[in-house]
């Protein structure tokens, strides 16, 4: 998996298959980093405490594919 810094659309595989975008049949992505914030986190200002997902923004239409844990 690519750098989530790289902004370049690259390929990508996930669990050793090519991810293909499920609305336009894509095959290239950005790569970006999303907290998955939760109320009472960010009520006590603990948003870093959060999990975080992997997301990969088609290049052409910008559908968003979202992971959690390691790629």
């Amino acid at each position: 998996m690519a750098n989530s810094k790289n902004r370049q659309p690259h390929k990508v595989q996930v669990l050793g298959k090519q991810l293909i975008c499920p609305v336009c049949s894509n095959d290239h992505f950005f790569t970006r980093q999303a907290l998955l914030n939760t109320a009472i986190a960010t009520f006590f200002n603990f948003d870093w405490a959060n999990k975080s997902a992997t997301c990969f923004v088609c290049s052409n239409c910008t559908h968003i594919s979202w992971f959690l844990g390691k790629q």
